[in-house]
């Protein structure tokens, strides 16, 4: 079999920057989940930074943190996945798409298991909160929109570097402000959340490229071997 390699979804040329700083946010995680576990009230750090009340966010910034919550309920989020993939496929990047899905199950399921573990509490003893589910899965899924957009653009590694993170950014401070806001979570928890998207995404892009790759060599094999 013949023809060019799939593009991988994690480029080289930014693998070294982002798995260093997915190491870094994943110490992030472990360290807010060490100071957060077991409690029900917010710590240190979420007291340096002021709480919203059930009636200081009024309309109509209000409705837009509702909105922004929507896109990390299962009902937004299943449509912003199906919508991501679509886009993917038609654009012929069907590795993105298995990333699309890979990337947003992996961070949140990651999420929820650290939600169990950590144990950290906000309105009552049934409500989990670190770390915030909603804003690793908004930061997951915008950080494999972006690595699709730095590969299609051929950017190099400080601009592919600066639109990964700058999408990251953006996406986490938007999910996570409507998190705040609406009191569904104190800030550390959507730090978390992010952090756990930034440290999760790159090493299953990472993984669906070796996966990939040895898919393509195994098929490439047995063409081989039919053709002798």
């Amino acid at each position: 079999m013949t023809g060019r390699p799939a593009p991988a979804v994690l480029p080289p040329s930014l693998r070294v920057r982002l798995g260093l700083i997915a190491a870094f946010a994943a110490l992030v995680v472990v360290v807010l989940g060490v100071l957060s576990a077991g409690h029900s009230e917010p710590g240190r750090v979420d007291r340096w930074i002021i709480q919203p009340t059930a009636d200081s966010v009024q309309p109509p910034w209000r409705y837009v943190a509702l909105a922004t919550d929507f896109l990390g309920e299962p009902a937004g989020a299943a449509a912003l996945v199906v919508a991501a993939v679509t886009g993917c496929l038609l654009l012929r990047r069907p590795r993105a798409a298995v990333l699309v899905v890979a990337g947003a199950g992996m961070t949140v399921g990651t999420a929820t298991l650290l939600k169990h573990l950590v144990g950290r509490t906000i309105h009552g003893d049934g409500n989990l909160s670190y770390p915030s589910g909603h804003t690793a899965f908004f930061t997951a899924l915008a950080l494999v929109v972006a690595l699709l957009a730095t590969c299609r653009l051929s950017l190099g590694r400080t601009a592919g570097t600066s639109v990964v993170l700058a999408a990251g950014l953006v996406a986490g401070v938007a999910m996570g402000w409507a998190q705040v806001a609406l009191g569904a979570h104190y800030p550390t928890d959507v730090l978390g959340g992010w952090c756990t998207a930034l440290a999760v995404t790159p090493a299953t892009a990472w993984l669906v490229d070796r996966m990939a790759d040895r898919l393509v060599d195994r098929m490439a094999d047995a063409g081989r071997r039919e053709l002798r």
